[in-house]
């Protein structure tokens, strides 16, 4: 088999590489390099083309997937930790704001 061919590869790997594909290049990666992304992140997932007989497949490995759907994204806009300190530095301007007022009626 030659480099590049895909003739091992089963249809839903195919098509696993090009929802990645389509990703990448929603985020503005190039063509040639989302492909090559793409095919990586299959190899990774699936350890390479599934080659046929009994015995011979392996688990999927999901952390390549997991670390780009974490990695890009809206839910990445905004992350927890920034929405935990901007609340805490809300509240705590506003009770010290109280304090001052009290203060100063004495």
């Amino acid at each position: 088999m030659a480099r590049g061919d895909k003739s091992k590869y089963t249809g839903k790997q195919k098509r696993q590489a090009e929802h990645i594909e389509k990703g990448y290049e929603q985020r503005g990666v190039p063509e040639d390099e989302a492909e090559r992304r793409a095919w990586a992140t299959v190899n990774k997932t699936s350890g390479g083309g599934k080659k046929s007989g009994s015995g011979r497949g392996k688990k999927t490995n999901k952390a390549p997937t997991r670390k780009g759907g974490r990695k890009g994204g809206a839910s990445r806009s905004r992350s927890t930790a920034s929405r935990k300190s901007s609340s805490k530095s809300s509240k705590k301007s506003s009770s010290s704001s109280r304090k001052r007022s009290t203060s100063r009626s004495r």
